[in-house]
């Protein structure tokens, strides 16, 4: 009897560490916005994934009560129970990033299981305040950043670990957003991880047009930067005035787009008092730098086949074809480098540009179709063109090497 309790603590021990394991990994830059804070008076959500330990990313829709909802989830098992950023049909959006500066948990809980549950029953930041007070314990604690906005306007970063949090509201910030990445601010100064993104993030912000933000600002160059906030690293606009015959290596393990980035997220929720089925998820399969976002709504139902279908979802497939060409050095270290002429050289044969035309495109004609309140079924109708045009573009991205490398 007491080898099977012993059997039976060993397995509970290494489940823990397991789950641990995972919640350390996810490593991620992230943001949150009050409506004050950006171009619409919209709140805004933003979440690179870092893991790199599952780089294969899915989007799925769970049909549940109270509340249906889109979760980023990993290819494998692309259970929407356990969800690494999400947005619901109450307008609700939710993510999440690893702290290491908080009291740690033991064992520790796993922060995709709680975003699962609570994207699924709270509609408000305020409800999930109120959700996470009834989820502590040694059991069920987490130590994370968690990053929630509303349909009502709430914005706010809860740092949490197992047996308490601190919440900080956008709002009560000089800009009305709060950066974030792997380290909280209650938390021991200096400890934890994310400090150079976090620096980076905090240059690009001050640098937003206006001094507001957008969805295009941040998917199409905070999630994409490859800037270092200490050293020098060339501007992407310097990028077309390389030769395409002559590598330009950046090392990327301190930026915002990383070798571990394996998706991207922006919730681009509703004004106060409008109708939270608007709310958009914006979402990024694979490395930004070597994909294009998507427009997703709760209220459409089940996503386009390219981001879900198949053992690993046919737009990441494709991102990861471009992730080795833009990476072609397999080793652990040099895997770290990406060589920005494949982006962008004096030749114009860098993907970049037509990429990001793409996602303008998607961009724009989203807002057109909001603006002129179309019905859920041209909101469906517009994600499957959007994913369908999205791959076939990226089918035919440097289908041939450019140069000679």
């Amino acid at each position: 009897m007491k080898r099977y309790k012993l059997l039976a603590l060993l397995l509970v021990a290494l489940a823990g560490i397991t789950v641990w394991t995972a919640d350390q990994a996810e490593e991620c830059t992230s943001l949150v916005a009050t409506g004050a804070g950006t171009v619409d008076g919209a709140p805004l959500l933003w979440k690179n994934r870092d893991n790199p330990n599952e780089l294969s990313n899915k989007v799925v829709f769970v049909d549940d009560k109270p509340y249906s909802y889109l979760a980023l989830v990993d290819g494998d098992p692309g259970n929407g129970r356990l969800a690494w950023a999400s947005l619901n049909a109450a307008g609700f959006g939710l993510a999440n990033t690893a702290t290491d500066n908080l009291p740690p948990s033991e064992p520790s809980g796993n922060p995709s299981i709680l975003m699962g549950d609570a994207v699924r029953t709270c509609a408000t930041v305020d409800e999930f305040e109120q959700f996470l007070q009834h989820n502590f314990g040694r059991n069920r604690g987490t130590r994370s950043n968690f990053l929630a906005i509303d349909a009502r306007g709430g914005a706010a970063i809860f740092e949490t670990h197992a047996h308490g949090f601190k919440r900080l509201n956008a709002a009560d910030a000089p800009e009305r957003y709060l950066g974030n990445t792997n380290f909280s601010r209650s938390g021991t100064p200096d400890q934890g991880h994310g400090y150079l993104r976090f620096d980076r993030e905090a240059i690009l912000l001050k640098r937003a047009p206006a001094g507001q933000l957008s969805p295009d600002y941040i998917l199409q160059t905070m999630s994409r930067d490859l800037g270092h906030p200490l050293l020098h690293h060339p501007e992407r606009d310097q990028w077309r005035t390389f030769p395409p015959d002559t590598p330009v290596w950046l090392h990327t393990n301190y930026t915002i787009d990383r070798p571990s980035t394996a998706s991207a997220v922006v919730i681009h929720n509703v004004k106060p008092g409008e109708d939270p089925s608007r709310a958009t998820m914006w979402v990024i399969l694979g490395e930004p730098l070597t994909s294009v976002a998507v427009p997703l709504w709760v209220a459409a139902g089940t996503p386009p086949s390219e981001l879900w279908e198949g053992p690993e979802a046919a737009l990441l497939k494709e991102s990861e074809r471009l992730k080795n060409l833009l990476r072609p050095l397999k080793s652990a270290e040099r895997r770290e480098y990406v060589d920005v002429t494949r982006l962008d050289n004096s030749a114009g044969t860098g993907w970049l540009p037509t990429t990001l035309a793409a996602e303008r495109q998607n961009l724009a004609e989203a807002e057109q179709i909001l603006k002129r309140k179309a019905s859920v079924a041209e909101l469906a109708a517009f994600e499957k063109l959007a994913a369908s045009r999205t791959l076939a573009l990226l089918r035919r991205t440097a289908t041939v090497p450019a140069g000679t490398k």
